[in-house]
């Protein structure tokens, strides 16, 4: 399999620097604000953007993990609604995953966030827009459009999870 890299370290902490700054101009600060990172590379990205707008305002943002399992539709087995402890209730919502593609993760992401309260707002940002879309939803924030056909892969690899910081795409 052939790997191409598409962004490296510095490329994905300008792509979230830049989100970052995206989501404070677009919300006029970071007021009522959450973000809720899908798990699982979602949920770190979403922590760095808040560190980002933390540095940027001087205020701290929620950061929520949201199993989106429970609410998927490609799954034969019911999965249990996981153990939510916050709310979203009149808060606006930046939900934060690594790869948007056909659209069907974030279809279950709104579902799992609108399970646990009515948001003012809700928004998406991705590190990653590859298109496909089988779904009429856009990413409000966008680090990286990324063509690609439908035999490749898009492989976003955080340290977190992977040990380094990248974005690959493979070609079959």
């Amino acid at each position: 399999m052939e790997e191409k890299m598409i962004l490296d370290e510095d490329g994905m902490r300008r792509s979230l620097t830049r989100m970052s700054h995206e989501i404070i101009e677009r919300n006029k600060g970071v007021d009522n604000l959450v973000l809720v990172g899908i798990k699982t590379r979602g949920e770190y990205l979403a922590h760095r953007i808040a560190s980002f707008i933390e540095k940027v305002e001087g205020k701290k943002v929620d950061v929520y993990p949201l199993d989106i399992k429970a609410w998927r539709d490609d799954l034969d087995k019911k999965q249990p609604l996981p153990e939510i402890t916050f709310s979203v209730a009149d808060k606006k919502v930046v939900l934060v995953d690594d790869v948007l593609f056909k659209g069907r993760t974030v279809r279950a992401a709104l579902e799992g966030v609108l399970h646990f309260g009515r948001a003012k707002e809700v928004q998406l940002a991705v590190l990653v827009d590859r298109g496909h879309r089988e779904l009429p939803i856009r990413a409000d924030y966008v680090g990286k459009n990324i063509p690609s056909s439908l035999d490749e892969n898009i492989k976003v690899q955080i340290k977190e999870i992977d040990g380094q910081d990248q974005v690959v795409i493979e070609r079959k």
